[in-house]
């Protein structure tokens, strides 16, 4: 900085032309320190741009860690470099002890502003880094007027060009520091700015939404909306990344623009806004809000040439009904937007029924999203086997969620609640892609077998989802008639149309199709002769009991016997005992799976099982 040139300059003896060669050449080496100081300024900077993600982290990356580190080695190095400069005339001392109490406050501002604490690093410029510099200029000041004193009272012009010239240079350096303060003051506002808002769209971010929240809950009431926008994946995944960010930069001024005095807009990230409505306490009035919002989102964006129609999705929170905190009602706001989504309502207000009031399914709820992120889900596999031979054919792969805290979740508990909160395409999207994988697997170890996956009925309505299918084959190189896609009777008359759209693509790709649960649902024969189906599933309800109750076996008999008629593979689950899978066979039944074969497993269990099963070459279905 340019106060490390007036020290430089206070301590070298003035008396001689000598002397302001020394000036110049110790100003020169001063330089050399002050642009040292600017580039740890400017490290200090960059921490603080990236405060917003330390703090969502809750604590500093090793990266963030090692760049404070180098701040501090920078800074210990110019207080040495003072300490060998000779202090003998007390305005130098003066000027000197100053800029160490500036730099000091400085200091400490940076290192709060490392720690997350922009609101005590704003205090900490007040009242401290503000009165010290206050205190720098007065030195200044002073040991400018005493160099003028000096020469007018001198008689040597050596004497009197050196007091000059350091006076000079005194007024000079004054003048940059208040340059280099007020950039600093500058980019300190700009940091502030930018670790509190969207870099993208310009629009306060979470940290700062955080804070409003606080404050609106402090002033006695508020609503939260969460925006999510309906089929923006499908913009990045067509038109590419960059065009969803320019879809993004006028969504954001859209809603901004539709908000009303004291209201505001954040971007929570992806394509996720909230709208903090501050005293607004009654549903209806939050209806309304949410209303002026959808109807803002009515109108098409242009981008890029094109005229895009986006919806989004509202879900709405309110304090004290939902939550006490901004956590929860983040939280809440975000169940209740799923909700809108999962039923196509485009607004929903969190209820308590949404979760059943159960404080585990609601972390669930919340963990479900962190838990595919991270890998906390994993699949097992269970074999399916010719009815007759005992071969083995392939497997289903079935998830499994292992959550840090809660230990091995069941699926009969976490599908239902992905289904409820929107996250269900996700998940299958995850079970997808490792299914695959293992299949390529599988085929690198010379084992030709299929895998099936299960879809839901959200999953089935996804127009995307062949597309997915296809990009996922040939990533892995798997052939596309060793994948079956498990779909339900119930899934299918959901929206009859839209999942004979997906069905028909799909099956345009060489996948395999599976009636999974058959008889368990609406009566599908209407439509069963209109699907390009290829197998059909029957239920472990009717065949873990058709060997102790007549009607069920009937009903097993004319399932096979049906499937047949129509050309169908039909495969029965849940085979538990030797009889039931020899009654199975009897009946022209093609495929097996249960626990009597054997239970899901891992893939590494499945292949140590795999290779002891064919070195006992069974012809029969055996455990």
């Amino acid at each position: 900085m340019a106060v490390l040139m007036l020290v430089a300059a206070l301590a070298v003896p003035a008396g001689s032309a000598l002397a302001i060669t020394e000036l110049q050449t110790e100003a020169a080496h001063r330089n050399e320190l002050r642009a040292l100081l600017l580039r740890v300024e400017n490290a200090a900077w960059q921490q603080n741009a990236l405060q917003s993600r330390a703090m969502l982290a809750k604590g500093l990356p090793p990266a963030l860690l090692q760049a404070r580190e180098q701040i501090d080695a920078a800074v210990d190095a110019i207080g040495t470099n003072f300490s060998q400069r000779d202090p003998g005339d007390p305005r130098a001392i003066a000027v000197q002890e100053a800029f160490l109490a500036y730099d000091a406050a400085t200091d400490r501002e940076f290192d709060l502003l490392a720690e997350g604490e922009l609101l005590a690093a704003e205090r900490v410029d007040e009242y401290n880094a503000e009165p010290t510099f206050t205190a720098l200029r007065a030195a200044l000041d002073d040991a400018g007027d005493h160099y003028e004193r000096l020469a007018q009272q001198g008689s040597n012009r050596a004497r009197i060009g050196s007091v000059v010239i350091l006076a000079l240079a005194a007024c000079s350096i004054a003048g940059l520091v208040g340059q280099s303060y007020r950039i600093r003051a500058r980019a300190f506002r700009r940091a502030a700015h930018q670790a509190a808002h969207d870099a993208l769209t310009g629009l306060p971010n979470r940290l700062r939404l955080r804070d409003d929240i606080n404050a609106a809950i402090t002033a006695g009431g508020a609503a939260l909306l969460l925006i999510d926008l309906d089929r923006f994946k499908e913009v990045n995944d067509t038109l590419g990344h960059h065009y969803g960010d320019q879809l993004l930069m006028q969504v954001a001024p859209r809603l901004r623009d539709n908000l009303r005095d004291g209201e505001t807009v954040a971007r929570l990230g992806g394509d996720e806004f909230a709208v903090l409505l501050p005293g607004v306490t009654s549903p209806d009035d939050v209806a309304a809000a949410a209303a002026r919002l959808h109807d803002a989102m009515l109108k098409p964006f242009e981008v890029g040439g094109l005229s895009l129609t986006v919806t989004g999705s509202i879900g709405a929170a309110l304090y004290p009904q939902h939550g006490d905190n901004p956590d929860e009602l983040l939280q809440r706001a975000d169940i209740a937007m799923y909700t809108a989504k999962a039923k196509r309502t485009g607004f929903a207000v969190f209820d308590h029924g949404q979760d059943s009031t159960d404080p585990r399914k609601l972390t669930l709820a919340a963990d479900l999203r962190r838990g595919i992120e991270q890998g906390q889900l994993f699949l097992h596999y269970q074999p399916k086997v010719d009815a007759r031979t005992g071969d083995v054919l392939g497997a289903e792969a079935l998830v499994r969620w292992q959550h840090p805290d809660h230990g091995l979740i069941a699926p009969d508990e976490f599908i239902p609640l992905a289904e409820h909160t929107g996250l269900i395409n996700p998940l299958t999207r995850f079970v997808l892609d490792t299914a695959l994988r293992q299949c390529r697997s599988w085929l690198d170890d010379a084992h030709h077998l299929g895998i099936a996956v299960n879809v839901s009925a959200q999953g089935l309505l996804d127009l995307g989802l062949p597309g997915q299918v296809a990009d996922r084959l040939r990533y892995w190189q798997v052939p596309a008639h060793l994948l079956t896609i498990e779909i339900t009777e119930t899934a299918i008359m959901t929206d009859p149309d839209r999942a004979l759209q997906v069905v028909k693509e799909l099956h345009a790709l060489g996948v395999h199709l599976s009636i999974d649960d058959f008889g368990t649902g609406y009566s599908s024969l209407a439509y069963l002769k209109n699907l390009p189906v290829q197998e059909l599933k029957i239920d472990r309800s009717f065949v873990s009991c058709m060997t102790s109750s007549a009607r069920d076996a009937v009903i097993v008999r004319s399932t096979v016997e049906l499937g047949r008629n129509l050309g169908l593979r039909v495969v029965a689950e849940g085979v538990e005992d030797d009889a039931t899978g020899q009654a199975l066979s009897a009946a022209g039944c093609d495929a097996v799976q249960g626990y009597f074969i054997s239970r899901p497993v891992a893939a590494q269990d499945f292949d140590v099982w795999l290779h002891q099963r064919r070195a006992m070459a069974p012809t029969v279905p055996a455990r």
